[in-house]
């Protein structure tokens, strides 16, 4: 017997107060708590994310966000985890956190010296050999905001793979957008993409 049911349409997130916890990180982190199974969009992260007190968008919601995942053990799915999810769509489907990976390794700052040096000062984000190429104070074209570069271990800090801070060859510059891209989900060493086929479920 034909039916005329319509697949279910995603539940969205809702910003239903001031956030005005002491961190952007944490101000990410109520938001999602409050809206569990919910779809987010970039636009609300950013308005969440914003100072209480000045009303100022931050420039790193996108290094927040991916330290929720890589740092506090958050799931935290994107479209490159569900279909169901469009770019710049997040949603955090339970609170429990998983096992996270222990401290950070901070770059040397004459490695990090050496390793803008190499890649002439620009994001080396590189997708089917195109390199994103953005500078510290461009304008982001997809993610909006200033440019920021940072220092990335190439491989995932969450394999707990020993780092040498020391060995500009274990490091690379990116910008905000693809260290969010880049952590959890990609091993510039390996090829490593951990992309899941979860569309519907939680």
């Amino acid at each position: 017997m034909a039916t005329d049911r319509k697949p279910a349409r995603a539940k969205y997130a809702k910003v239903r107060k001031l956030y005005t916890q002491p961190s952007v990180k944490k101000r990410i982190e109520a938001f999602f708590l409050d809206n569990i199974g919910r779809t987010a969009t970039r636009e609300q992260i950013m308005e969440v994310a914003k100072d209480p007190k000045t009303g100022r968008v931050p420039e790193n919601c996108h290094q927040r966000l991916s330290e929720l995942r890589t740092d506090e053990g958050y799931t935290i799915l994107s479209w490159r985890n569900r279909k169901d999810l469009k770019v710049s769509e997040y949603l955090m489907p339970t609170p429990k956190k998983r096992p996270y990976a222990g401290s950070r390794a901070k770059i040397n700052p004459k490695a990090w010296r050496r390793v803008l040096e190499r890649a002439d000062f620009r994001c080396e984000w590189s997708d089917d050999d195109v390199v994103c190429g953005l500078r510290s104070g461009d304008k982001d074209p997809v993610g909006g905001g200033t440019v920021r570069l940072t220092p990335d271990h190439k491989r995932p800090h969450a394999m707990d793979y020993p780092i040498d801070p020391n060995d500009p060859d274990e490091w690379q510059a990116l910008c905000g957008r693809h260290q969010v891209m880049k952590k959890n989900y990609w091993d510039h060493t390996t090829g490593w993409l951990n992309v899941c086929d979860c569309a519907g479920s939680v």
